[in-house]
């Protein structure tokens, strides 16, 4: 039984895929999202207003977070992070989020960046709501990988 899947075995059983075997690389990978708010919350969020110190919490938010993915998300490798940066930015009915993961490891840092960039963006829709109309979180998706044996991808 080969489902493709990387984390079942033979047998369609979860298992943690094996990498003691592989060459340590550098590992990069960028994922991206976008939240929808309210004109009331979006101007809250801008420098000067009152909810800014919100933007500085989901940076702060989406580190811790890529620090624990493996302990969020069963069978993810716990990896050495070398870096993990997060952007949050309020634009015009939106604010975008990027987070950027790096290791130097046998496995890829993916699931870092996505959750680092998903736990941003929670907290960022946690500030939201003051007009009524609830946040939403759209485009949660990984626009880059870089290192390994399959060297980089880009998102299209």
């Amino acid at each position: 039984m080969s489902s493709g899947f990387t984390h079942l075995d033979g047998q369609g059983n979860a298992r943690m895929v094996n990498v003691t075997g592989k060459e340590p690389t550098r590992r990069r990978a960028v994922a991206r999202c976008t939240v929808r708010a309210g004109a009331a919350d979006l101007r809250a969020l801008e420098p000067g207003g009152s909810a800014h110190e919100a933007i500085e919490a989901a940076r702060w938010a989406g580190v811790q977070a890529a620090k624990a993915t493996s302990d969020l998300i069963p069978l993810c490798h716990p990896l050495p992070l070398g870096n993990v940066s997060v952007e949050v930015s309020v634009g015009d009915g939106s604010v975008s989020i990027a987070a950027v993961t790096e290791t130097f490891e046998r496995t890829g840092v993916e699931m870092e960046a996505l959750t680092a960039c998903a736990v941003a963006a929670l907290t960022v829709m946690g500030a939201c709501g003051s007009d009524g109309s609830p946040p939403v979180l759209e485009g949660l998706a990984l626009f880059e990988k870089t290192g390994g044996r399959s060297g980089t991808w880009r998102r299209g």
